[in-house]
C-alpha cells in the first residue's frame, strides 16, 4: 500500500515535467542550419523524447512496482535520451547571430540529461529490496523533475541569446513546434 501511494505521488509530477518540456522546442547536423530547420528539429526531438518519457512513466502506474519494472522504465528513458542527444547534437548550428551559443546550450542540455539518466540507472541498480525500490522510485521521479527544469532553463538561455527574436520566430513557425506549444498550454 505504501508503494502504491509513493508511486502515485511520484507520477503526479510527470504532467508538470511534461509541461515544462513542452515550453520550448529543438534539433539536426554539425553545419550551419537555417533557424527554422533547427527549431523544427529541436521540437521534433523533444516531442519524441517526451512521448518516450510518458511511456516509461505509464509503465510504472498501477502500483505493481518491482525492480524489473523500474529497470525497464529506466532503460526506456536511457534509450529515449540517447536518441534525443544524438538528434539534437546532429542539428548543427542555427544560422542566427546567437547560433553558436544556441547550439552550445542544447549540447549542454544533452550532457546534463545523460548525467541524469546515469544517476537514475544507478539508483535502480542499487534497489535490492522493497526499501531500495521505493528509494529508486523517488529518485526516478525526482530525475524527471530535474530534467524538466533543465529543459526550461535551456530555453530561458536561448531567449537571452536571441535578442533579435530569430529563434523565437523559428520556433513559432516550425510545424513540429506547433504540437508542443498547443499541448503545453
Amino acid at each position: 500500500m505504501t508503494t502504491t501511494i509513493l508511486v502515485r505521488r511520484s507520477l503526479l509530477v510527470l504532467p508538470v515535467v511534461l509541461s515544462l518540456l513542452t515550453a520550448g522546442c529543438g534539433g539536426k547536423s554539425d553545419d550551419t542550419t537555417s533557424a527554422s530547420d533547427w527549431a523544427d528539429g529541436v521540437c521534433s526531438a523533444i516531442t519524441t523524447w517526451t512521448g518516450s518519457l510518458q511511456s516509461a512513466a505509464d509503465s510504472l502506474k498501477g502500483g505493481n512496482i518491482s525492480k524489473d519494472s523500474l529497470t525497464s522504465a529506466a532503460d526506456g528513458v536511457k534509450s529515449a535520451t540517447d536518441t534525443f542527444v544524438g538528434d539534437v547534437k546532429g542539428l548543427g548550428t542555427p544560422d542566427t547571430d546567437g547560433g553558436k551559443q544556441a547550439k552550445e546550450s542544447i549540447d549542454g542540455l544533452s550532457d546534463e540529461l545523460k548525467q541524469d539518466v546515469q544517476e537514475m540507472e544507478d539508483a535502480v541498480a542499487g534497489a535490492s529490496d522493497l526499501s531500495g525500490v521505493l528509494t529508486a522510485v523517488s529518485k526516478v521521479s525526482g530525475t524527471f523533475v530535474t530534467m524538466g527544469n533543465q529543459v526550461k532553463s535551456t530555453f530561458s538561455e536561448l531567449e537571452k541569446i536571441d535578442p533579435k527574436g530569430e529563434l523565437e520566430d523559428a520556433f513559432k513557425q516550425a510545424d513540429s513546434c506547433q504540437t508542443l506549444t498547443s499541448s503545453g498550454s
